[in-house]
């Protein structure tokens, strides 16, 4: 924390975000998180989680389709005002073109000029943006079901315009009979490093808390939340 966030959530209103956000610091199970079945021995670290987030610089708006043209103001204004470090887009193929479209353009041609409006906004501000994207469907037929950089949606720009495209994958989803090492595991796959090597990075996702750590941590070595 510390770092001041610009979060657009197009998918999930901000209430959503939060549970999950207060789930992962607090390491409470999210399904119990909503239902109010806390014990006594979590409700000190939710009290924490919730004070660390809620003095957290994270800035949400969860405004529907919202378009490249209102996020840049948000954000200029947002960087004047308080500095801004972060960007993230959740997610792109849920923005609007709005006027830098005409109702003649295609959806690909929409997607690559949000797209592009979001690289140009990065250059601008000097602030990292992470827009995260949809898959096309085909990947489900394959029988290798790690994605790939064309398994993304209106993939043209986005490939283009990226920095750095990531791709989460986790074994266990597609296949419930995976060896017992492969749960709990989920591969970060470096499909475009436009200054540095692509690759794989395994983490350890836990799937009660909706987070991930690195693969040396265990649920007994997590420390105490501070």
């Amino acid at each position: 924390y510390g770092r001041t966030v610009a979060l657009f959530s197009l998918e999930m209103p901000s209430e959503q975000l939060v549970a999950r956000l207060l789930s992962a610091e607090a390491r409470v199970d999210l399904g119990r998180l909503r239902g109010g079945h806390i014990s006594d021995d979590e409700w000190p670290r939710l009290t924490e989680a919730a004070d660390r987030v809620s003095n957290a610089p994270i800035y949400m708006d969860d405004t529907p389709g919202v378009t490249p043209t209102t996020v840049r103001a948000k954000c200029r204004l947002l960087k004047r005002r308080h500095g801004l470090d972060l960007i993230i887009i959740d997610y792109l193929q849920l923005m609007s073109g709005g006027q830098g479209t005409s109702r003649q353009s295609s959806r690909e041609q929409e997607i690559s000029y949000i797209s592009r409006t979001l690289k140009g906004l990065a250059k601008d501000l000097k602030v990292p943006v992470i827009a995260l994207s949809q898959l096309n469907r085909g990947l489900e037929s394959r029988a290798d079901k790690r994605p790939m950089l064309s398994d993304l949606r209106e993939s043209g720009a986005i490939e283009q315009d990226a920095d750095m495209i990531c791709f989460i994958y986790r074994e266990e989803v597609y296949n419930k009979e995976c060896d017992e090492s492969e749960r709990g595991i989920a591969e970060l796959i470096i499909g475009k490093h436009r200054n540095g090597p692509t690759g794989t990075v395994k983490l350890k996702f836990w799937n009660a808390w909706t987070r991930f750590d690195n693969l040396a941590v265990r649920e007994d070595d997590l420390p105490p939340p501070a």
